[in-house]
């Protein structure tokens, strides 16, 4: 994972995925936060990234960001957040030194001050160069991430790349399994990591002589961008919730006109930010995957439960402080409680919906039924005859059940309450009046 944030760039990204590109430089900077001056310098290093992920794009392509991000079309979900771990998650000094810690640690096992040793020998004398202190937090961040392993032996600890599986598979499971990562990176969640290890497995075949026609045996695209650009902060979170660490951040709401704010370091230059400085505990993390929104639910001491929407989140931060279990536990069931009937995560008032489903009338499967079925969580079909069937589900609110019920069309009437079944017919209306003639 990566080391460095890039909220800026993200939120960048989002925007423009939003967009299509259709804002001048100063409405970007605008709803950004930042300086024109710093708009240009972001927009330079991400069109930097994708020439360097994208080095086949011809020289019209490259021109236009956005064109670029939507060059591959089947490949598009990658470029939005992928390029910039690949690109930013190390800084260009610790890209070298851990390059040649790799490499060192490639042909036989070693200790911490033999690849400092090594650092010194071969690292420019002009450039920094590390103590024994930054060799063990590398060494550390690289078993953490699984790609190198102690040596079995007495101390001092020795450390050897984690590479063993690259030679025990043939080349007929390197494919199988290229393909099943494949699959579950683009249709489950969350997925960076799984992109991630596809990429490798990717470089691997391809050194390997494998035709690259081999790869490409199944083909995606998504819409929903939030779902990846939202994932870097998900790591962070869920780790937060299983060390019961409170967590800093600056929230943006989806109201306010901006989504970020740069950090204001220099007090010659402090500049009002519309986001609010949030301290909050983590109790769980909760994909929406009608929208493709990732939301965070946690304790906040003057607000007890608070929702926030993960793409309004900037400027994350470890607080260094665990909440004891009680409390922890306390909350989560508190938590529990409360969205025990929620179609995701409304705590509304409690109602009861009665849905009328119309089965398919050209003696087809019944879709519907199985969809039904499938996504209607506690739901169930209470009566049922040759045309159609009776669905009740008990939910805090009906605001988020919406979208669900919208989606079957004609093929699903409202019954109860009353209330949903007059703002439904309302919003059926006014799409009507789209489709008239002008």
């Amino acid at each position: 994972m990566a080391r460095e944030s890039f909220d800026k760039e993200i939120q960048f990204l989002r925007m423009l995925a939003l967009t299509s590109g259709a804002y001048s430089r100063q409405q970007f900077a605008d709803r950004l936060g930042i300086s024109v001056h710093t708009f240009d310098k972001t927009l330079k290093r991400l069109k930097e990234i994708v020439s360097s992920v994208h080095q086949q794009l011809p020289a019209e392509q490259s021109k236009e960001l956005a064109e670029t991000i939507r060059f591959n079309y089947f490949d598009s979900t990658d470029p939005m957040l992928l390029f910039l771990f690949r690109a930013k998650s190390l800084k260009e000094s610790e890209s070298e030194r851990i390059s040649l810690l790799l490499a060192a640690m490639s042909d036989q096992a070693r200790t911490a001050m033999e690849l400092l040793d090594i650092c010194y020998a071969s690292l420019p004398e002009e450039q920094a160069l590390p103590d024994e202190k930054t060799i063990r937090s590398d060494l550390k961040y690289l078993e953490q991430v699984g790609v190198i392993r102690k040596a079995p032996g007495p101390r001092p600890s020795r450390y050897r790349l984690h590479n063993d599986w690259l030679t025990e598979l043939t080349e007929d499971e390197w494919l199988d399994l290229y393909d099943f990562v494949d699959v579950m990176a683009n249709t489950q969640v969350p997925s960076l990591q799984g992109y991630l290890l596809r990429d490798s497995l990717k470089k691997q075949l391809l050194r390997s002589n494998v035709e690259q026609e081999a790869l490409g045996a199944f083909l995606y695209k998504y819409h929903y961008y939030s779902r990846l650009l939202d994932e870097a902060h998900l790591f962070s979170l869920l780790a937060a919730i299983e060390q019961r660490k409170y967590v800093t951040f600056l929230y943006f709401s989806p109201k306010k006109k901006k989504s970020y704010a740069s950090q204001n370091t220099n007090p010659l230059f402090e500049r009002d930010s519309e986001g609010v400085l949030e301290r909050a505990l983590p109790l769980k993390v909760v994909y929406d995957h009608q929208y493709g929104r990732w939301y965070l639910l946690a304790y906040h001491a003057r607000h007890n439960i608070r929702k926030y929407r993960l793409e309004g989140v900037t400027q994350i931060a470890d607080d260094g402080v665990s909440a004891p279990a009680e409390l922890f536990e306390q909350k989560l069931a508190e938590l529990e409680e409360k969205i025990a009937y929620s179609w995701l995560i409304d705590t509304g008032r409690r109602v009861t919906v009665r849905l009328r489903f119309f089965n398919p009338g050209d003696g087809s499967r019944n879709f519907v039924k199985e969809r039904v079925l499938h996504q209607g969580q506690w739901g169930g079909i209470v009566q049922e005859d040759e045309t159609s069937f009776l669905y009740e589900i008990e939910v805090n609110g009906t605001l988020e059940i919406k979208p669900w019920i919208r989606s079957f069309g004609s093929s699903c009437e409202v019954l109860e309450p009353a209330q949903l079944r007059r703002e439904m017919i309302e919003e059926w209306k006014e799409l009507k009046t789209y489709y008239e003639s002008v």
